[in-house]
């Protein structure tokens, strides 16, 4: 079940949040002792990249039935929008950006990390082929297109033309474009210079076409979490054997899907047919397998092969510090988060208990499209 979800800046929500905390979409029984409960989806509509290669592969082959969990998604325009309908009890668990997520929780939010997703930095600065836009320092005056001002791509944007030496509130505009056909549009149409996007988003617009110059990412940017699984506080305590059961079938997806990307993908349209948008499946395909893949790239260790992984969802104390110092940097913090309120690791020792050879050899044996 999918449900559709919108909501505002995240300053604005917070009497909402506490208010609605502790009377929520909290997890529940359902037929034959099943927990249910709800992962809100950090964007407006669903795509190739977190929520089908851990929530639909995990529910489509049975990761979630074994773990005794029926799981719903919402969606959310944002990782901010989504880390309120998480606080506020809308939804129990979300892949949400870290800098969201220590904002959040530095505006006094109960919100906290319990797993990493996304590990190799998958943001990145693009110009139209052949523009003359080289660098950084080349953006002065320019308008760059960001998803929206409440996602990860405005503070990325923000802190790679600062790091330039340009003043992002005073040398640039930030252009909310979104994604897909209507980032396409932006940048083909001039009605921004440059965008801001990640791995996965680039790959469905080069699909279409568009072909792109990657301005260098600097040195900074290596080493920050970006997508990191969350929950409120109390669920903690309340549900934390649930929340350890959906991170283990979560990982497992996510293994399946960097063995078989192609199955991944196929598994995709049968959860979320929406994403097809009334095109043929066999004809999308293998551009969307792309589009997968580039995610999964930023997902898993960058050497060795699926069957190596370990120690998903791991996120060490030099990583937090990094990441912070890049959260602050872009002003989405004001001081760094003391680490034990806003990060829980002690739930993945559970989550990476599985037969990872039995989903590997699960992944090779799924029939091709």
């Amino acid at each position: 079940m999918q449900l559709p979800l919108r909501v505002g800046a995240l300053t604005l929500a917070l009497t909402t949040a506490f208010a609605l905390s502790a009377c929520g979409s909290d997890d529940s029984e359902g037929p034959g002792g099943t927990t249910k409960l709800t992962l809100a989806v950090s964007s407006a509509v669903n795509a190739p990249k977190e929520e089908v290669a851990t929530y639909a592969v995990a529910k489509d082959q049975g990761f979630l039935a074994e773990e005794k969990l029926e799981v719903s998604t919402i969606n959310a325009d944002g990782s901010v929008a989504a880390i309120q309908a998480v606080a506020s009890g809308s939804a129990d668990i979300v892949g949400a950006d870290a800098g969201s997520i220590l904002a959040a929780r530095q505006k006094g939010l109960k919100i906290k990390a319990i797993g990493g997703l996304v590990q190799n930095w998958p943001w990145k600065i693009a110009v139209k082929q052949g523009s003359a836009i080289r660098t950084g320092a080349d953006l002065r005056g320019k308008k760059i297109g960001v998803i929206s001002l409440a996602s990860g791509s405005a503070p990325y944007a923000r802190a790679f033309v600062r790091n330039a030496g340009l003043d992002p509130e005073k040398d640039v505009d930030l252009v909310p474009v979104g994604v897909g056909a209507q980032a396409a549009a932006a940048i083909n149409g001039g009605k921004v210079d440059a965008l801001a996007l990640y791995d996965q988003a680039y790959q469905v617009i080069t699909n279409s076409g568009t072909a792109f110059d990657y301005l260098a990412n600097p040195d900074m940017f290596q080493g920050i979490r970006s997508i990191t699984f969350a929950v409120r506080e109390n669920s903690l305590a309340k549900d934390r054997d649930a929340i350890t059961r959906y991170l283990r079938a979560a990982y497992k997806g996510m293994l399946f899907s960097a063995v078989n990307p192609e199955a991944a993908m196929s598994i995709g349209y049968k959860v979320f047919p929406a994403i097809l948008a009334g095109k043929d499946a066999k004809a999308q395909l293998p551009g969307d397998t792309k589009v997968i893949n580039a995610w999964i790239k930023t997902a898993v260790p960058p050497t060795g092969k699926p069957e190596t992984y370990a120690n998903w969802g791991a996120i060490s104390d030099a990583e937090w510090d990094k990441t912070q110092t890049y959260t602050q940097g872009a002003g989405q913090i004001t001081e760094k988060v003391n680490l034990p309120d806003v990060w829980e690791p002690a739930l993945l020792a559970g989550a990476n208990q599985f037969d990872a050879a039995a989903v590997v050899a699960k992944a090779k044996a799924y029939p091709a499209s």
